[in-house]
């Protein structure tokens, strides 16, 4: 039996061009903007797991990898220390208990590990664990939020024609995410042109990401949603995504499917949402709910109540639960715009990517099939740009 004897977790830092932040200059991936010869510093952290047997797992943060989910992640490896790292299931239940008091962020990134450790240690894809039938996701254009300053998606115009050129690459939907200061109808004259511009039987989905202002802004934009025979309607407005009696009284007044939870924490809570009435799909994330093991609960309770569950995000963990999952409909190519980079790190050697220009002809991305989440990491370039080592053993 193995047992895990070291857990290191490397931050590294990386530059992405062209991209700035916009007035304020605050972080966060919402406020990203085109900035023509920029170079936007990021960081992301890198885990290994080891064990006493040479047996390994690794997995590099996308979306997931803040500082406050890094703290999550320092605060649980100890956790694993001389623990069988296939007993996932109970190893996701101990780490659930420990950070009941917290948003369970960091869980995520180690359970997606284990899975990618017990794929190398018997020579399977974690897809083929999780019973996967799917080798090419269709896939969807999510883009980055609208920018007041010029340049990028900083016009109703620009998000029109940037979505009719994502069409013609050959995306099988586009998603908007529009400005923060939660103008309804700057939102709604943008979500009308852009269905005027990629025509009728297009999917097209809108994620204020919650900077509607209140339920009437929801609302209104909601039934321009309606108008335009949108294909989802995702975390409207300032509740944060977490009311579930709000939504339920959104629904109510709407015709098209709300996609909610993404920011409830928890397999309970989101369950409770979505019983509640809350939303008709689930946003599940294998780094957002507690790694592959927490996303396919929530894509089996969904089924089993005969309701379809959306993928947040991108990434090779992401791929897999896609894979094995039947009740889903897209892979979210997340973030971009004209002349702007998915600001994932730069870190793969096997040509796995999440940038647009390297999607397939057919619209779709690939499913890695090599052992554990089939994808290789450039470690000699995360040990060039590494800004801090903590080791656990």
């Amino acid at each position: 039996m193995s047992k895990i004897d070291r857990v290191e977790i490397q931050t590294f830092a990386f530059e992405l061009e062209n991209l700035g932040l916009g007035h304020g200059g605050k972080a966060g991936v919402g406020n990203m903007i085109y900035a023509k010869g920029e170079k936007l510093p990021a960081s992301r952290f890198a885990v290994k797991i080891m064990c006493d047997d040479g047996a390994q797992g690794e997995y590099v943060s996308h979306w997931v990898g803040t500082a406050s989910t890094l703290g999550q992640v320092q605060m649980l490896a100890p956790a694993l220390l001389g623990r069988d790292p296939e007993q996932r299931a109970l190893i996701f239940d101990d780490l659930k208990r420990e950070v009941r008091a917290y948003d369970h962020m960091g869980h995520g990134v180690l359970d997606i590990a284990l899975w990618d450790l017990a794929g190398k240690k018997h020579g399977l894809s974690v897809t083929q664990m999780l019973g996967g039938f799917k080798q090419r996701l269709p896939t969807y254009a999510s883009s980055y939020h609208g920018q007041e300053e010029p340049g990028g998606l900083d016009s109703p115009e620009a998000f029109a024609d940037f979505a009719r050129h994502c069409q013609q690459q050959g995306f099988k939907g586009f998603k908007i995410h529009g400005w923060h200061d939660g103008d309804t109808s700057r939102e709604t004259a943008n979500l009308l042109g852009v269905r005027q511009s990629v025509g009728e039987g297009f999917p097209l989905m809108i994620d204020p990401a919650c900077q509607l202002r209140t339920y009437m802004d929801a609302l209104y934009v909601g039934r321009a949603c309606d108008e335009a025979n949108y294909f989802w309607y995702e975390d409207p407005y300032r509740d944060g995504g977490v009311s579930a009696f709000a939504h339920a009284r959104l629904r109510q007044q709407l015709a098209t499917p709300l996609l909610v939870s993404e920011h409830v924490r928890g397999i309970e809570l989101k369950a409770d949402f979505l019983l509640q009435g809350g939303c008709d799909m689930i946003h599940a994330d294998p780094e957002y709910d507690m790694g592959i093991t927490g996303a396919m609960k929530l894509a089996h309770f969904c089924e089993a109540l005969g309701l379809d569950v959306q993928v947040h995000a991108c990434g090779p963990a992401h791929r897999a639960v896609i894979a094995a999952v039947r009740n889903t409909h897209f892979y979210e190519m997340a973030l971009m715009g004209p002349g702007m980079p998915n600001a994932v790190p730069p870190v793969y050697t096997c040509g796995y990517s999440d940038q647009p220009e390297d999607l397939g002809a057919d619209g779709c991305v690939p499913v890695p099939d090599g052992p554990g989440l089939g994808v290789s990491y450039d470690w000699d370039f995360i040990a060039r740009h590494r800004t801090a080592l903590t080791i656990f053993e």
